[in-house]
């Protein structure tokens, strides 16, 4: 589930045949376009409570979650840093090549979010090619040399290994067998973890896709042939990289978010959990 919380004004929910309409920002004419608003996701099921703050979509008005055990400590994560809010959109508003057209701003003046990179370059704000150079230099690389992936932490014996041939990079098992393919991905498909970059709920693709797009994201396929890298000290290092991302971990408290779907690869992600929760929190954070 989601919870939502607006300033201001209430959200604008629209019912269609097909079920709830969510406000989509990227969307110039949504109903909801100029609302300071944001939200965060839960699951709650018989194994516990998973509550977490998001910025895959966008990054905005600031808030914390947590939960409280049975035995009365809580665990909590998403507070940004002090000044963190401003200090976000003041780095991403100095960072070359498009990225500070992410920002949204109301008429006013009020900043009303950064729009994640994948639906930036779908609003045409941000270059289709950003990370071109990039891509081109990893499958130069693995053209000659292998990529290791060790998808489960707990299986280290579970290993493929990607070659690239052409425009496709193909990942065969210890057996020597392939496995899956992927063709040369774009910006939109590593920002999104999508399409060329699609990850299926199954053992193979879905976890090699997986840390393919944290890879890419992190910019650590270049540095590292073992992956996933889960070495915080080796992300966006390169200066092609999610810069979003990157601007996002660097104002939170505790150095976590999820500012891309796979930010989770290695635990990197701004969650919480417990199997028997007793009380769950979101905290709306000043501004400032």
């Amino acid at each position: 589930g989601r919870v939502y919380f607006s300033y201001g004004q209430k959200l604008d929910f629209r019912l269609t045949t097909g079920g709830l309409v969510q406000p989509a920002v990227q969307n110039p004419s949504d109903p909801n376009r100029n609302i300071l608003f944001n939200w965060t996701e839960y699951t709650l099921n018989d194994a516990g409570l998973w509550i977490n703050s998001t910025q895959v979509d966008m990054f905005s008005a600031p808030y914390a979650v947590g939960v409280k055990a049975p035995n009365g400590t809580t665990k909590t994560t998403g507070h940004l840093k002090a000044g963190g809010y401003k200090g976000f959109f003041d780095s991403l508003r100095s960072q070359p090549g498009g990225w500070a057209n992410l920002i949204q701003t109301r008429s006013d003046g009020t900043i009303l979010r950064a729009l994640s990179p994948g639906h930036g370059i779908g609003a045409g704000n941000l270059p289709a090619s950003v990370m071109d150079d990039y891509i081109n230099r990893v499958w130069s690389r693995y053209s000659t040399s292998t990529l290791t992936v060790t998808p489960f932490a707990d299986q280290p014996n579970t290993k493929y290994f990607g070659r690239v041939s052409g425009n496709t990079m193909n990942f065969t098992n210890s057996a020597g067998a392939v496995v899956t393919s992927f063709q040369k991905p774009d910006a939109d498909s590593i920002f999104g973890c999508y399409k060329l970059l699609d990850a299926p709920n199954d053992l193979v693709r879905g976890p090699i896709s997986r840390t393919l797009c944290a890879g890419f994201n992190r910019s650590t396929l270049l540095v590292n042939p073992n992956q996933p890298d889960t070495s915080a000290a080796n992300f966006y290092q390169d200066s092609v990289t999610n810069h979003y991302a990157r601007k996002i971990h660097a104002q939170m408290a505790d150095g976590k978010a999820y500012a891309f779907a796979f930010d989770d690869v290695g635990a990197h992600e701004s969650l919480v959990h417990d199997g028997d929760p007793q009380q769950a929190y979101i905290t709306l954070d000043p501004f400032n």
